[in-house]
């Protein structure tokens, strides 16, 4: 009688599967996609801290304005000074104008017009941040006045 290899008749060599079995990760994947969204509604909604800035109903008795026109042109204005200088300037130009108006580091304060667009008052903040001007404010129109907010 011929010899026959262990484990019976025409038993085979097992070989190691190179495949990996990917349903278990899926179990797990949508387990935890159930777990995030049942849990989701009962988190607190984030909420910003947003800083708050003081009303004032006086102004500075000196100060610099700078005015955005809607077409983007500048002017910078000594404001309670005495004599009102009034300068056309470019965006590349403010440094200049701003220190030839403000000799002793006075207040700065932006006026633009309803219809320019949001990112030229941001580029006029972001120059005079670069200027190290310290006190700078947003002018506006109470609602109560012509042409204000409220009419």
């Amino acid at each position: 009688m011929p010899s026959q290899p262990s484990g019976g008749r025409g038993a085979r060599r097992r070989r190691p599967v190179s495949e990996i079995n990917v349903v278990p990760y899926i179990d797990v994947m949508l387990v935890l996609l159930v777990i995030f969204m049942v849990t989701a509604p009962m988190l607190p909604p984030g909420v910003i801290d947003l800083p708050s800035t003081g009303r004032s109903n006086t102004r500075p008795e000196a100060f610099v304005e700078v005015l955005v026109a809607a077409n983007g042109e500048l002017k910078v204005r000594s404001r309670n000074q005495g004599e009102s200088l009034e300068r056309t300037v470019g965006l590349a130009d403010l440094r200049d104008a701003i220190s030839s108006v403000a000799g002793d580091n006075l207040p700065v304060v932006i006026s633009g017009d309803r219809q320019v667009r949001y990112e030229a008052i941001i580029e006029v903040m972001d120059q005079l941040q670069k200027m190290n001007v310290g006190r700078v404010g947003l002018m506006v129109r109470p609602t109560g006045e012509p042409g204000g907010a409220g009419k």
